[in-house]
């Protein structure tokens, strides 16, 4: 089984270098330093939506969040969805916002306990986080993104991970170790993958 994709006609349209970045980013960043350690399962499934979302208003963003959250009401098959957003939040305050009225979105329309989002965008930081610091390289991604995941998966994961609290000590640790310009590099290279 591969990856889900809303766009796979051909592998060089401009929706398809936005999912091949964020599969080498979630590939050689993600997995490969075991950021999230319940990543590879679903690579691996293949049951990881990418979708690309082209619209640039907030009012049909949300719109888009909303079907996806459809989608996975209706296909068992895809156990998490990436939305990517190729033409908005380009700034982190504004995707900061939009992320605050999604999650509002979610609870309004009875989503709450069903579905849950993390946020990625190329220049999260996280607050009180200076903005050099690696640290914030367990949230930068290729594009601004949201991550849609089913609660009871992460409910099963967390129960079957020996230590779920440590996971963002030791990935703050990590990624100091790798340090600034090895994660730039990183980040940097998913770009030319998706081109």
């Amino acid at each position: 089984m591969g990856f889900y994709s809303v766009f796979s006609v051909n592998p060089m349209n401009s929706e398809q270098a936005y999912i091949t970045a964020t599969q080498t980013w979630l590939s050689s960043i993600i997995i490969a330093h075991n950021i999230c350690p319940f990543a590879k399962r679903e690579q691996e499934r293949g049951s990881i939506r990418f979708c690309v979302d082209e619209q640039s208003d907030i009012e049909n963003c949300l719109l888009n969040l909303m079907q996806e959250c459809e989608r996975l009401d209706n296909d068992n098959a895809i156990e998490t969805t990436l939305l990517i957003y190729a033409n908005a939040f380009k700034s982190f305050d504004d995707y900061l916002d939009f992320v605050a009225v999604a999650e509002d979105l979610l609870i309004d329309q009875d989503y709450e306990g069903l579905y849950q989002l993390a946020s990625f965008h190329p220049d999260y930081y996280f607050e009180g986080a200076k903005l050099d610091d690696p640290e914030n390289y367990t949230n930068r991604s290729p594009y601004p993104m949201l991550h849609l995941l089913r609660e009871t998966s992460i409910d099963r994961a967390v129960s079957s991970y020996p230590d779920v609290d440590n996971i963002p000590q030791r990935n703050i640790e990590l990624t100091r170790n790798l340090g600034l310009a090895k994660l730039k590099s990183l980040l940097a290279a998913c770009y030319s993958s998706g081109a």
